[in-house]
């Protein structure tokens, strides 16, 4: 009995109780992990994520920065840069200008996250084979989870709760406990920020990023008004920004555009020496920039390989994913109109759908009013114009960027710049709803916390439709099954070539390097100056051993996609090989498994699924 006193005692009065809540908190952080990872845990589902897994493979595998996902636009842009660097020797059959004999260095990609990933990969035991056998991994003797997307998820879900821990210290430092606590609450309670950690995209490791150059900026505005680490804190402080953003920079190329508030907000907040701080952060935002891109012009020509025609892609000239599948594009038709309509209609998408609905809660609307409120706090009000100034510059470079693969998966892509600042917005769109609650008359003490419970339900209710029926497969099929990944990739040997047109997934999932599906399949007859085919790449640089062809091409639209595509486009071919039931005589893969879904096409030089 008095120990049960002594232990009442402690937690009442000696500082127990404290450690309660946090012992408290912390379980319920990770029952709230364990529970989403085994309701709504889906495998890869987009390009990115598989392609920068891949290539965080290759890195810990000590092959350097290479890729086995092999874009044609990539290599119509290493032969361009062979030829003019090695002239004349260039030249031959012998020689390799596209880099596809050997591991073909990636130029699609920054470097931070995959690096990142690559030590992940050394130290944790990655294991590739897929297993039916063992539970969670498997579903009734069926593949269900791949280990491997689980590990970087739950890598991506360490991240998340760092930005949680980031977003409560800055809100206390910035408004008290109460709003740190609840815009730390709602940012667990936030589901778009799971489905964002499950997805294996670098987003939460870019949140990390910004909130840490958030903290630099806030803590440059307080030494800027008022100095307490002498006459270098300042200065030290204007590097470590230029250096975050770097980072950031080097983790998504878009996010080097920050720099912009970055320098305005010095300029104006910087105090007396505002102009050579601005010029400091510069400098150290190229210092960490100019490498990387050095590397990208000396390997391709370009500072941020095909990155670099990015604004290109989705327009008129090049709609969908056609440069990316281009061997030979061809830039003199650009014009400045197929810009700006690029630029109004994905303008006019953002602020009408995606600004309103920023981080997939209403909380937003608490911040776009909150924006005509005055704040007593002057660091709250001037980082509010950085925050604005960065979803001005964010907006514009998300619209010009856009490609094809936010309209493959509209919400969760890297190209959704906007989602980093939802941690500010919450924290924001939280102080204004503690503003308002002050004002409310209440018959007593007790329902303000009744209205702070309804508040946080109402803000946190697609994470609790996650828990509720149905089950979430976890299988991202169609078009992505792994199983049937692995078993095409494996009757191939290491080096050989593959084409498809999810060339991503036989990289990841089959460790094959694959070429993406050129734009024809046959040579143009009336046009024979373009090499834009099947045979461009196998008669003239490596030979293609299989073909591997999902619902994202065998299920294309017929008229516009198959037969107004001309007698040389894929679909004219699948219509061929499916309906007729007939390979056609010029193309050498000829042999086709039997067994496989209709809705998949598999083509090999000869049949490799037969054991010698």
């Amino acid at each position: 009995m008095p120990i049960l006193q002594d232990l009442v005692h402690k937690l009442e009065v000696g500082g127990g109780m404290r450690y309660l809540r946090v012992g408290l908190t912390v379980l319920g952080v990770v029952l709230l992990t364990v529970g989403y990872n085994w309701r709504a845990f889906r495998n890869f589902g987009t390009q990115e994520a598989m392609d920068g897994a891949q290539l965080a493979r290759n890195i810990a595998q000590s092959k350097g920065y290479t890729t086995l996902f092999i874009r044609p636009f990539s290599i119509h842009l290493l032969k361009k840069r062979n030829k003019a660097r090695e002239g004349a020797s260039a030249v031959g059959a012998a020689a390799d200008l596209g880099q596809l004999r050997g591991m073909h260095p990636d130029i699609a990609n920054p470097p931070v996250y995959p690096v990142v990933l690559a030590g992940l990969m050394k130290v944790l035991p990655f294991d590739y084979t897929i297993t039916t056998t063992k539970p969670f991994w498997s579903n009734g003797g069926r593949f269900w989870r791949f280990k491997p997307d689980f590990m970087i998820a739950v890598f991506n879900q360490l991240l998340f709760l760092a930005v949680i821990t980031l977003v409560f210290f800055l809100a206390r430092r910035l408004f008290d406990p109460a709003v740190a606590w609840l815009s730390s609450g709602l940012m667990l309670g936030t589901e778009l920020f799971w489905r964002f950690s499950v997805s294996g995209l670098s987003t939460m490791l870019l949140v990390v990023i910004f909130l840490g150059l958030v903290w630099c900026v806030v803590l440059l505005e307080e030494e800027g008004r008022a100095p307490r680490w002498g006459p270098w804190g300042i200065v030290i402080l204007a590097v470590l920004s230029g250096v975050i953003v770097g980072l950031g920079g080097l983790t998504r190329y878009a996010f080097g555009w920050l720099i912009i508030p970055v320098l305005v907000f010095l300029v104006l907040f910087g105090g007396r020496q505002r102009v050579v701080l601005a010029l400091i952060a510069l400098v150290a935002f190229i210092a960490v920039m100019a490498p990387w891109v050095a590397r990208n012009y000396y390997v391709s020509g370009k500072p941020f390989g095909t990155a670099t025609y990015a604004v290109v892609e989705t327009t008129i000239l090049y709609p969908e994913n056609r440069l990316q599948r281009s061997l030979e594009p061809d830039f003199s038709r650009l014009y400045l109109m197929a810009f700006w309509l690029k630029l109004n209609t994905n303008l006019r998408q953002i602020i009408t759908i995606e600004l309103p609905k920023l981080g997939g809660s209403w909380v937003t609307a608490f911040f776009l009013v909150g924006l005509l409120i005055g704040f007593r706090n002057l660091a709250v009000t001037r980082l509010r114009y950085f925050l604005l100034g960065c979803v001005l510059v964010l907006t514009l470079a998300q619209a010009l960027g856009r490609t094809q693969l936010s309209e493959e998966s509209p919400d969760i892509n890297s190209e959704n710049l906007l989602v980093l600042l939802v941690p500010l917005v919450l924290v924001y769109g939280v102080s204004l709803f503690y503003m308002l609650l002050e004002q409310m008359r209440l018959p007593f003490r007790e329902v303000r916390y009744i209205v702070i419970g309804l508040f946080s339900l109402a803000a946190c209710l697609p994470m609790i439709f996650v828990f509720m029926p149905p089950k979430t497969n976890p299988v991202a099929y169609p078009p992505y099954y792994p199983p049937a990944i692995q078993t095409i990739a494996g009757w191939l040997k290491e080096k050989e070539l593959a084409m498809s047109d999810i060339p991503w997934v036989v990289a990841w999932y089959g460790q094959r390097q694959c070429v993406w599906l050129t734009l024809k399949c046959a040579p143009d007859a009336k046009d024979p100056n373009t090499h834009e085919d099947f045979t461009a790449i196998n008669d003239y640089q490596k030979p293609i051993n299989a073909l591997y062809l999902t619902p994202r091409t065998m299920d294309g639209r017929f008229l516009s996609q198959w037969f107004m595509a001309g007698e040389q486009s894929w679909g004219n071919f699948i219509v061929e090989c499916v309906l007729r039931k007939n390979v056609p005589g010029y193309f050498p893969l000829n042999q086709s498994p039997n067994g496989w879904p209709s809705d998949q096409l598999v083509l090999t030089d000869w049949q490799r699924w037969r054991k010698p």
